[in-house]
């Protein structure tokens, strides 16, 4: 591929710069990258990235820039799921082969070693599989009785977004068990376009069996599929803008 001007391309709902890849997010005219100065580029009327000059050839190049990046994302996440699932399914199988053949201590651990194959093969198949419901107005507090049920919350009751309700309770419940500590609390609040939802953790946070479980799930969800974008720059937790739903 030919060199390519320094620009941010947007990859799902936030950016990322060419070619160092660093990440700005949302996307949204509001909220320009660092740097610049910037034009704005836009294709039938969507933002899809931001460089030093605009036009319409510069345009489409970001749109398909940002397709290739989120394919190439999405490729390695499942990748490295699916090499962590059939590592589980090996162990398990040969746990259940010497539990078989004269090792009735290995039965206790059958169980958690069956759970383990499941969580993975949930993780992959959120990563993999796109749902069913498309994407509608689902208000914030409905999805956090299911996903966050004991976090304590702030939530406007008129907070909406715009997505998948499926998605959207994936994308909590793996930021759940990504960033919980002792305790959890969420917060939103209107910005722009957007809802920022923040997600507070106190205490000593478990690391994941599988790390790709947990942030890189999250941004692949948040960022691709419900177009929004997954803030991690505070220690204390994680910040996801959700697109707002506004009723006509």
């Amino acid at each position: 591929m030919s060199a390519v001007a320094p620009m941010w391309v947007r990859v799902g709902g936030g950016l990322e710069s060419v070619p160092d890849h660093q990440r700005h997010g949302p996307a949204d005219q509001q909220f320009p990258p660092p740097g610049g100065p910037w034009e704005a580029l836009l294709l039938n009327g969507r933002l899809v990235g931001w460089a030093e000059h605009g036009g319409l050839r510069v345009a489409r190049q970001s749109a398909e820039l940002g397709e290739r990046f989120a394919q190439e994302h999405r490729d390695y996440l499942l990748g490295r799921l699916g090499h962590k699932l059939r590592s589980s399914v090996l162990a398990l199988q040969e746990s259940a082969r010497q539990a078989a053949f004269g090792r009735p201590d290995m039965l206790e651990g059958l169980f958690e070693q069956a759970q383990e194959v499941g969580r993975r093969a949930a993780g992959l198949e959120a990563a993999a599989v796109e749902p069913k419901d498309g994407a509608r107005g689902v208000v914030l507090g409905a999805v956090l009785n299911l996903s966050l049920p004991t976090a304590t919350r702030n939530v406007p009751a008129d907070a909406s977004v715009l997505g998948s309700e499926t998605l959207l309770v994936e994308a909590f419940s793996h930021a759940r068990d990504w960033l919980l500590g002792d305790s959890l609390s969420v917060t939103a609040q209107p910005l722009g376009a957007w809802w920022k939802v923040s997600l507070t953790s106190v205490g000593e946070r478990k690391p994941l069996p599988v790390p790709e479980l947990g942030e890189p799930l999250v941004r692949l969800i948040v960022d691709t599929q419900l177009d929004g974008w997954l803030d991690t720059s505070r220690t204390d937790g994680a910040d996801l803008f959700l697109p707002a739903y506004r009723p006509r």
